[in-house]
């Protein structure tokens, strides 16, 4: 029987978006609020060792914040093994 138990995978979520010019980026310091294009209803994308794995919200109870997996994503057919 094979075991996964020592096996790693950094999972990520990515709660939105944005753009800036570099100029303006270089200049934020600490605290400073990066607008996002996105709002607290959207959904978030759940990536896996940096490859979308699925979709969810975020949910927040008490002052814990988790993410709801809500539909996976396919992978594509060449990343089969």
């Amino acid at each position: 029987m094979v075991t996964l138990d020592k096996v790693s995978v950094e999972v990520s979520v990515v709660l939105g978006r944005s753009k800036m010019p570099i100029h303006q980026l270089l200049r934020m310091g600490r605290g400073a609020v990066i607008e996002l294009e996105s709002g607290e209803e959207d959904e978030v994308e759940i990536r896996a060792n940096d490859l979308p794995v699925a979709r969810g919200l975020v949910v927040v109870q008490g002052n814990r914040i988790a993410v709801e997996v809500r539909e996976l994503i396919k992978r594509p057919s060449g990343l089969d093994s």
